[in-house]
């Protein structure tokens, strides 16, 4: 997977370090000309077209433009055919009628206005040509086998050189190797030449890239001749000749060194520098290692190095000496200049090469020294120094840097102005940058003097200076990593000795676009979707784009690609989709990609070209070509076959063989007309079948098998069922398949009885003694012959019942609910069959207790095997059981053995059959039960068990009362009134005691309080005082609901407070008396609503009556007036806004 990141700032800073190489003086001020455009040094033409040298300058005022030819002033009025463009430098020549060779020579522009004159190159104007291959006849060559051959190609001399290749006749190129392969010149090299290399179209063909045409040299003919095994030979240099030789290349071109060898075997050539090792990234070794290229050359290539070439026979060296030279090349090119009169300035042309460069200057076009004298100008070698300059002393200086290899020509010019600041960058330009990347303000400016440039952010006063800011010589300033806080508004300050100048600017500073869920490998089976996800966090101001590429390409215009916001889905995926995805998040500043492969796989196609070999009787080889594998491996492969004879159309598995393997070999039975396909597995699946192979039919022989499953048994006591598996047509190895049935009584007869039968796969002997041993087996036979010796299997004739009854039975009891029963097993002849084993027949008699008189239906437990006794588990205790043994075996049980009896034991009891309350007063409780259903024995008595329980549920300490069996209830007296009480009951036998039954309980409340509270509740004062408290309540609540209404409120709490009777206090809760208001709380019931005080309403507390207390059955006398009480749980609240709810019982007895 693979992430890269951009920045558009990397963009603006070659930008801004381009622009830092020249002074750029504004178009609307005065200066000297400057060449913009011109054409090459070496200026080669097609004769075919018209001919443009370009010559552009700039200047104020605009520029006039004259030529040079050959160091003449070139008249171009005298010349219709040329002419120069308007406004421009620039000439056209219409060689239309001419040749072009005419206008060959060396060009040289001048741009001139009042401030100076600035010149070109000199541009040499050639023509290209492309000449024809002199006419020649070749004829043919003839060398011997192993000899060394050159063919040379020699082609015309052109300009530019053309570039050579060999083809044959049919535009095809040559076969080349280390062998046979083409030098530098052009020239066809042989090492040794073979007799596959005769041809009669050797053709040497010169293509011209200035005119793009092509010429072809003569074929040539090469025989090559065999009179017999060529000798071998040491290798020998071809090129260059000798042990030694030297080269020289110009620094920055490239170097190519040659090594072209003969020798039989073909030689092998190496490389190597004898001073040092070759640069890395700008070598590399081609034309079958006989070229070493190195490309850029500089200084440091320079030195010795050697080519080895090798064979068997002999190893030879060949050492090339290099040198470098150089053409000049600039180490500090001349700069304009700009400067206030009187102000002091220098020029500097610094250029190195090999030779050194000579340095020669000249002003406005003609040598400095020819040029009038200037004291306030000095010449020091490669320097001119300006001192104290006067205005209109501005001029364009030429330096000219030259040795033998070439010329270097710069133009530089001084312009003397006095010009206030000016601002170049536009105003409030906005910059926007990611976090930590540069940031680079710019800040452009011109004037003269040459102004200062300071820089200020948002409204402080400090200069900004130092780190994290950097600024630069052409006033821009750099943030090295820009952060979040580095946002906001710049001030760029131009001051000189003649003014100042500002500008605005804005720095926004974004985070990054991160891909923060990568899209990952996915492997997927063709017609499944796959979805790749690309999440992505970028800056909420920038506007993302979302691109998905496919191999770097385009999606495919297909509709199963589905782009979404941050994931890319791909439905019923194909073999084509297979490839690597990339999703690119693009914003205005920077993007993040990630890239993730798919690989779409699916079953193998079917193998192909199925082909039988090696065949033989019983085996054959069988060979395929797998086919395509859908980038998920072959694992194995499936042969199958169909018998067309026996089984057409039915397809079979034989072998498999591994996914690496291509042929198997196949184990064939006889008499079979086989076909066999393959099919090829991997983890998506089996492929289809591959086509059919040839048939191959087998002979028929003798079995090789006999029937499988042999089996002897009875059906009915007196005869013998003799059964097989019959065999397939693939097993019977001919026809005529048939089946010899053979059986003997084992231990008596001697001879086999026998008999043949077809088309079955039963036989049954009949008068056969009961369950007697017979040895039978069965033996396959065709027209062919008999199959092999069958083995013998030994079966039984038909059982009958057992005719006898188990003897010696006993029993033994081992406690109440278990017993082990004996029996002597009877002899094996009487069991008339195989001994299966004994079931043992019991049921309940009777129990031994009068209240268990129950009888049980019978049960059986069955004993496998040859057994002597078995166990009776989940008996009855306390009861009276009767059993019998019987034998049995397949055909059923023979006769039952005597009916026996034992008894069982006591147990422990069973539960109460129930346990109830039947009493409960003050301070006593009665309790009735009834005994257990199962006794299990005689009842000894009872155990009573109880315990106190308080609110918490926690039990207080144990009570014990032992009870006589003869007893069905009793009364528990001294208990606390009012209180929970938790009973456990059992019953016992001579045993032990029985399981638990419990029960729960609460003894009642006094009796004296209900009866107190009824006998209030009759008298007439309480009824009447109870009317008038209602009647109040009545009244309250009619006088709020109208306050309410008019949006006033009533003073309950002052009315409170006046009343000092205290009959007409409130209830309390503790002690049903009445008590206080309270006006803590503000209960707003909706209108017409009454609930209780704390919003619910308690049934229990509410609609208690009499009967709760004393016994009562009603709340109400037959003519409804109300005779119970109020609760002991609920209170009587009112606010200042709204009455206190009222028990809803209460109001309902008075309206």
């Amino acid at each position: 997977m693979e992430r890269t990141r951009a920045g558009a700032a990397v963009f603006l800073m070659l930008i801004l370090g381009h622009l830092g190489n020249a002074l750029e003086v504004p178009l609307d001020l005065a200066q000297p000309p400057t060449i913009t455009q011109q054409s090459p040094k070496d200026y080669i033409i097609d004769p075919r077209e018209n001919i443009v040298v370009h010559c552009e300058a700039k200047g104020k005022p605009h520029p006039s433009f004259s030529w040079t030819r050959n160091g003449t002033h070139f008249d171009i009025d005298q010349d219709p055919k040329v002419t120069m463009r308007p406004r421009s430098g620039t000439l056209v020549v219409d060689i239309s009628g001419e040749k072009a060779e005419t206008y060959e020579g060396i060009y040289q522009c001048t741009a001139r206005n009042k401030h100076g004159a600035a010149v070109s190159n000199n541009i040499i104007i050639r023509q290209s040509r492309s000449p024809l291959w002199s006419k020649e006849r070749n004829e043919p060559i003839r060398v011997q086998e192993g000899e060394a051959l050159v063919l040379h190609c020699r082609p015309p001399a052109g300009l530019p050189p053309p570039i050579i290749f060999w083809m044959d006749v049919n535009f095809q190129r040559l076969p080349q190797s280390s062998r046979v392969f083409q030098a530098l010149n052009g020239d066809l090299y042989f090492s040794n030449v073979l007799t596959e290399d005769s041809r009669n179209d050797y053709i040497c063909y010169a293509r011209f890239p200035h005119t793009q045409t092509i010429q072809q040299k003569q074929p040539i003919t090469l025989l090559v001749l065999n009179h017999g095994s060529a000798e071998e030979r040491k290798p020998t240099f071809l090129i260059p000749s000798g042990s030694s030789s030297s080269k020289m290349v110009l620094r920055g071109q490239v170097l190519e060194l040659e090594c072209v060898t003969e020798g039989l075997p073909t030689p092998e050539v190496s490389w190597s520098k004898l001073s040092g090792e070759f640069p890395d990234k700008r070598t590399s070794i081609v034309t079958f290692q006989k070229i070493l290229r190195i490309v850029n050359v500089s200084d440091a290539d320079a030195g010795e190095y050697r080519c080895t070439a090798h064979n068997r026979l002999a190893s030879i060296h060949h050492t090339i000496r290099v040198t470098v030279k150089a053409a000049p090349y600039w180490i500090t090119t001349p700069r304009n200049l700009v400067l206030a009169p009187r102000e002091k300035g220098q020029m500097i042309c610094r250029a190195s090469g090999t030779p050194k460069p000579t340095i020669n200057w000249a002003m406005n076009g003609i040598p400095i020294e020819n040029s009038p004298e200037d004291s306030n100008r000095k010449v020091e070698g490669d320097t001119i120094i300006f001192e104290e300059v006067q205005t209109g002393s501005s001029a364009v200086y030429q330096c000219n840097a030259s040795n033998e290899y070439g010329y270097l020509l710069s133009n530089a010019f001084v312009n003397v102005l006095s010009e206030t600041p000016r601002v170049l960058t536009p105003a409030n330009q906005v910059y926007q940058v990611i976090r930590n990347n540069h940031a680079l303000l710019d800040c452009s400016s011109f004037g003269s003097p040459i102004p200062k440039i300071t820089w200020f952010k948002d409204s402080q006063s400090s200069t900004l200076e130092g780190d994290p800011y950097l600024l630069h010589e052409n006033g821009t300033l750099e943030i090295y990593v820009a952060q979040a806080l580095n946002s906001g508004k710049y001030i760029c300050v131009a001051r000189n000795t003649l003014g100042i100048a500002e500008n605005h600017v804005y720095l926004e500073v974004k985070e990054p676009t991160r891909i923060l869920k990568q899209p990952k490998y996915k492997v997927a089976q063709r017609n499944r979707n796959v979805v790749f996800e690309c999440k992505v966090k970028h800056d909420p101001t920038l506007i993302p784009i979302m691109i998905w590429l496919k191999d770097n390409g385009e999606l495919p215009d297909d509709e199963r690609f589905l782009v979404d916001s941050d994931s890319l889905t791909i439905t019923d995926v194909t073999e084509n989709d297979a490839g690597t995805y990339t999703c690119i998040m693009n914003t205005t500043l920077d993007h993040d990609s990630a890239s993730a492969e798919l690989t779409v796989i699916e079953q193998p196609d079917p193998p192909t070209d199925l082909e039988l070999t090696d065949m033989k009787p019983r085996s054959v080889q069988l060979t395929w070509i797998p086919g395509e594998e859908h980038n998920s491996p072959i694992h194995k492969f499936v042969i199958q076959y169909t018998d067309s004879l026996h089984d057409h159309g039915h397809w079979h598995n034989l072998t498999h063989v591994p996914g690496s393997k291509t042929m198997a070999h196949l184990e064939l039975s006889p008499y079979v007309h086989y076909s066999f396909r393959v099919l090829a597995l991997n983890a998506v699946g089996l492929s289809d079948p591959s086509n059919p192979s040839h048939m191959y039919k087998t002979n028929p022989a003798a079995p090789d098998e006999n029937p499988s499953g042999v089996k002897g048994f009875g059906i009915e006591h007196d005869n013998l069922m003799i059964l097989w598996k019959p065999m397939s047509g693939l097993q019977a190895n001919g026809p005529g398949l048939q089946y010899k049935v053979m059986w003997r009584q084992k231990d008596v007869d001697k001879n086999w009885t026998s008999v043949t039968v077809a088309n079955v796969s039963k036989f049954m002997v009949s008068g056969t003694p009961t369950f007697t041993p017979y040895e039978v087996k069965v033996q396959a036979i065709n027209n062919n012959g008999i199959g092999p010796d069958p083995a013998v299997v030994t079966g039984h004739s038909g059982e009958d019942l057992p005719v006898q009854a188990p003897d010696s039975v006993q029993v033994l009891v081992l406690n109440s609910t278990l017993a082990e029963v004996h029996w002597e097993p009877v002899p094996p002849k009487t069991v008339r069959g195989h001994l299966k084993g004994y079931k043992v027949y019991y049921w309940l008699e009777r129990s031994l207790h009068k209240h268990n008189s129950h009888r049980v239906e019978q049960q059986l437990l069955t004993f496998s095997g040859n057994k002597s006794h078995g166990m009776l588990p989940g008996l009855q205790p306390y009861s009276l059981y009767l059993f019998n043994v019987r034998v049995y075996n397949g055909k059923g049980e023979g006769p039952a053995s005597s009916n026996l009896q034992f008894e069982t034991p006591e147990g422990v009891p069973g539960r109460p059959s129930f346990l109830r309350i039947t009493n409960s007063n003050l301070n006593n409780l009665t309790l009735e039960w009834g005994p257990p259903n199962d006794r299990n024995g005689h009842l000894t008595g009872y155990i009573l068990k109880y315990q106190q329980v308080n609110n918490s549920n926690e039990l207080g300490p144990m009570e014990e009362l032992a009870l006589p069996a003869n007893k069905t209830s009793v009364t528990l007296p001294n208990l606390k009134y009012s209180t929970r009480y938790k009973f456990y009951f059992n019953a016992k036998t001579g045993q032990g005691a029985g399981p638990v039954i419990t029960e729960e309980a609460v003894t009642i409340m006094d009796e004296a309080m209900p009866s107190r509270q009824a006998d209030i509740a009759t008298q007439g004062w309480f009824i009447g005082l109870m009317c008038a408290i209602a009647l109040l309540i009545l009244v309250l609540l009619i006088i709020c609901f109208i306050k309410r209404n008019k949006g006033g409120k009533y003073p309950v709490k002052e009315k409170e407070d006046a009343h000092t009777d205290p009959e007409f206090q409130p209830m309390k809760e503790d002690d049903c008396t009445f008590g206080e208001y309270s006006d803590t709380e503000d209960h707003k019931p909706l209108k017409g609503s009454r609930t209780p005080s704390n919003g619910t309403v308690h049934r229990d507390s509410s609609d208690d009556s009499l009967v709760d207390y004393g016994g009562g059955d009603g709340q109400f006398n037959e003519d409804g007036s109300f005779i119970g009480q109020y609760s002991g749980t609920s209170s009587i609240r009112e606010t200042a806004e709204a009455p206190s709810p009222v028990n809803t019982t209460a109001m309902n007895s008075f309206v």
